[in-house]
């Protein structure tokens, strides 16, 4: 496409004529139809013209798992096996939250020809986002773009207030965008919540949003809230223009995912995933006792379940090891090596008896486990088509929102650890795509486990027998740490390193 390597000086010179003369401007009285934005809607339609004015912005969102969603390896194998093994009945129901302004454009149907839509097409991209102007639902991405057609126009809507126009596009502020307003939950978590054809609800983070604390009538917190933190900066990044410094929110959206194959900044992708685990899930207490029971409480403080999204592919678990005075292992559980499946099978002799595992499961018609989101559905033994446990939100400021396990160690031990780990997607998940031939295994290997920082634990015999309370701070920068890496330049490095 087209770059406008002039396009700073553009908006310069236009703002500094703005800030004399603004008849153009409907706000002060002016005609909004003498305004003509220098970008073409084929121009903002892609994310490369966006990294113009707004770099910052456009590296966060290109490190992102927005801008992955279409090219996830493992989204393209389960949609790949999905449309084959429904008889492509599946149609756009990936697709359609992975790449929505492919199907808005007509470029996919099924997501199967991926390889011919052009690449800003592909992904949650910055117009599509920007352009919403209502929410007509509450799951499976029911969000309304501007426009006759629905297909966006060339006003970029913002939470900010009292935005400047630039030369380059229109601007308008929305709730729809504004953190501040519950509306903004709802843009986010419509997206965050899908209902499979089958009836299934298979990802309930803005269901378990809304019971929470988080939301309305209390309105603690909304999404964008928690995972898109704010900072001082300019919604436009040119030193030259008028634009004020203002709160502006980045555009990581950290959650759990990762970037499994080649893509940009992912080191900074993890570390951000590392400070939202580390910030919103803890250990909240180690209680020993002289008989060797230790009973371990878990809680979140997210506004959803832990894990939560895709819970039946996602597995959290905790590990527990207790040692003698010489370090050697006396009891362990949830010890689990990186190649190694979490929740083994009931017939396997290696299946730890003892795990305590965070996850979902889904179940076909007759009642049997699947992996595959296609196959499940409801039924007598599983109305819901799902089972699972999963660590509680909280839902009030007095209903208990924790979970405990005790363990028991034959011998007292000298010293006892605990951690909770992550994994994104189960091994046994990715196994099943593999075997069926539509994932490549190298793709097994680049699987995280996450050690989950805020939930690391000790408990020493010579400190007696009171509780170990939750940890102190972990060792994390947040955000310094991924910021820096996004962004050297911007402050957030330490200058002792």
């Amino acid at each position: 496409m087209k770059r406008r390597p002039d396009l700073f000086r553009s908006c310069t010179l236009l703002l500094a004529l703005w800030a004399c003369d603004s008849t153009d401007d409907p706000a002060n009285g002016g005609d909004a139809d003498v305004f003509m934005p220098e970008l073409t809607r084929e121009e903002l339609k892609d994310p490369e013209t966006c990294k113009d004015c707004h770099p910052r912005h456009y590296r966060e969102w290109r490190s992102s798992m927005h801008a992955y969603a279409a090219q996830d390896p493992v989204f393209l194998a389960m949609n790949r096996r999905g449309q084959e093994e429904t008889g492509g009945e599946l149609g756009d129901f990936c697709i359609g939250c992975h790449a929505p302004m492919a199907v808005l454009e007509g470029s996919t149907t099924d997501g199967l020809n991926l390889d011919e839509v052009p690449d800003h097409e592909k992904g949650i991209t910055c117009y599509f986002c920007h352009n919403v102007v209502d929410v007509e639902g509450d799951h499976n991405n029911p969000l309304v773009l501007a426009g006759e057609d629905g297909l966006g126009d060339l006003t970029m809507r913002g939470g900010i207030d009292d935005p400047v126009r630039p030369a380059a596009h229109d601007v308008g502020y929305s709730e729809w965008h504004d953190r501040n307003s519950p509306k903004s939950s709802l843009m986010c978590g419509a997206c965050h919540d899908i209902v499979t054809p089958a009836g299934v609800h298979l990802e309930r983070t803005f269901e378990e949003y809304k019971e929470s604390i988080f939301a309305d009538p209390v309105g603690f917190e909304t999404c964008s809230g928690c995972h898109m933190a704010g900072r001082r900066g300019v919604a436009a990044d040119d030193p030259d223009s008028m634009v004020p410094s203002r709160t502006i929110h980045e555009h990581l959206w950290a959650g759990v995912d990762v970037a499994l194959d080649e893509f940009p900044d992912k080191e900074a992708q993890r570390l951000a995933v590392e400070c939202e685990l580390a910030n919103g899930t803890r250990t909240f207490s180690l209680e020993p006792n002289p008989l060797g029971e230790f009973v371990v409480t878990l809680e979140t403080n997210a506004g959803h379940a832990q894990p939560s999204g895709a819970a039946q592919d996602r597995r959290m678990w905790l590990e527990f090891i207790a040692y003698d005075a010489d370090d050697n292992i006396l009891f362990q559980s949830g010890v689990v090596a990186d190649d190694e499946i979490v929740d083994k099978p009931v017939d396997d002799p290696e299946r730890d008896p003892n795990l305590w595992v965070f996850r979902e499961r889904l179940f076909n018609a007759d009642g049997e486990e699947v992996h595959m989101f296609w196959e499940a559905a409801p039924s007598d033994m599983y109305p819901n088509g799902t089972q699972g446990s999963v660590l509680p939100f909280t839902t009030d400021f007095t209903t208990p929102h924790s979970v405990s396990r005790t363990y028991i160690v034959p011998v007292l031990p000298a010293r006892v650890t605990v951690q909770l780990k992550m994994r994104p997607m189960g091994l046994d998940v990715l196994d099943d795509l593999i075997d069926s031939g539509h994932l490549d295994p190298v793709i097994r290997d680049a699987m995280p486990t996450f050690s989950m920082r805020g939930t690391v634990m000790e408990w020493r015999q010579e400190d007696g027998f009171d509780p170990v309370m939750s940890p102190e701070r972990n060792d994390l920068r947040c955000p310094d740490d991924y910021l820096c890496l996004l962004d050297p330049d911007g402050g957030y490095c330490d200058d002792e390193e």
